[in-house]
């Protein structure tokens, strides 16, 4: 599994599942900040059109393009879907944000070949490492 360091460094794309429009949202200010640093944001939630000037997607197999980061806000009994959409992806990592723990889920992935984050908040570790 490459460091967390190596996978924020290599990706471009970030899909968001559960990003919300509204400001006060957790997702919303990490995703905003993510979009500041240079990575293109896509945003997957079935309430929504559009966050960030991005279209929204209903669910991961509906983004027509490549991911590199499946982001994942949304709680714990919602991410083995989530990552069983990120391996037909063939997103190179699945990151769950702080709160958000699935160690069988976790397992899958990483069977599958993916980078696993989980319980870390993305914004977090962007900042401590500089990048």
């Amino acid at each position: 599994m490459r460091s967390i360091r190596e996978i924020l460094q290599s990706a471009r794309t970030v899909a968001v599942v559960g990003l919300s429009s509204r400001r006060f949202r957790p997702s919303y200010g990490v995703s905003e900040y993510m979009q500041s640093a240079g990575y293109r944001i896509i945003p997957v939630n079935p309430k929504e059109t559009a966050v960030l000037g991005e279209k929204a997607y209903a669910t991961l197999d509906e983004v027509p393009e490549q991911v590199d980061i499946v982001n994942i806000f949304r709680r714990p009994e919602f991410v083995p879907e989530i990552v069983e959409a990120a391996i037909r992806k063939g997103a190179s990592a699945v990151w769950m944000q702080e709160g958000v723990v699935h160690q069988d889920a976790a397992r899958l992935a990483e069977e599958a070949g993916l980078d696993v984050v989980m319980d870390r908040c993305v914004l977090k570790e962007h900042r401590r490492l500089r990048l």
